[in-house]
């Protein structure tokens, strides 16, 4: 009869799954340690996501998000001991469900020299007005879009789906065909959390006295 010895219960599970430090003894401990995790995030990660990472609470997670969107902002509250700081480079958002680092908007020309300087990944004229047209349509079919701008667009929508920017979102009931719509990157890219954030279109339109020479495809 061969003998058997037990592992103690919980030790194999504890070398699998070792366990990280004490995220409050880190130097900074929970603000620091959500800016850290934001730096390296390739797009908007919720509360939630971050208080699963760190192993935290919720709502330590939300108060250290509230105090580095201070921070960044350049506010320090109010007392004897605070005074003004100085306004950063980038701000934190709630962009698109979830937080993440961006550049503030009136450094928007320094960035774009750097980055796309040089760059050909740029969307095109053509691109532009298409995702326009759909970002204020949607959910808009791919031949009322050709219809607005008078021209097919069947290659510039593959172009936008390609680049994630677009995607089909329903389907006509009566025609079958499919109705596209904006994606969460488009949000994140404009910056914005909704589509109703994007900017109106009334000032940019014709009087109400000159709307009678425009028919429903001018725009």
């Amino acid at each position: 009869m061969s003998e058997h010895t037990e592992e103690p219960p919980g030790d194999a599970a504890a070398a699998e799954e070792p366990q990280g430090p004490d995220v409050d003894s880190l130097p900074g401990g929970v603000p620091a340690a959500v800016e850290a995790v934001l730096l390296v995030v390739e797009e908007p990660v919720t509360d939630l996501e971050l208080a699963t990472a760190l192993q935290v609470p919720v709502d330590q997670v939300r108060e250290a998000l509230a105090e580095l969107k201070d921070e960044y902002d350049g506010y320090t509250g109010q007392g004897p001991d605070t005074g003004p700081t100085r306004r950063r480079g980038i701000e934190l958002r709630n962009v698109a469900g979830g937080w993440r680092f961006y550049t503030r908007s009136e450094f928007a020309a320094v960035v774009g020299r750097f980055v796309l300087d040089g760059q050909s990944a740029r969307l095109s004229q053509a691109a532009l007005e298409t995702l326009a047209v759909i970002a204020y349509r949607q959910p808009v079919a791919r031949s009322r879009v050709s219809a607005i701008r008078g021209v097919n667009v069947d290659s510039v929508v593959r172009t936008l789906v390609q680049r994630g920017l677009i995607s089909d979102v329903a389907t006509d009931p009566e025609t079958g065909a499919v109705l596209y719509g904006t994606t969460p990157l488009f949000l994140e890219r404009l910056g914005i959390g909704t589509v109703a954030d994007l900017p109106k279109l009334s000032p940019h339109l014709p009087g109400l006295e000159n709307l009678q020479d425009f028919d429903d495809t001018t725009y």
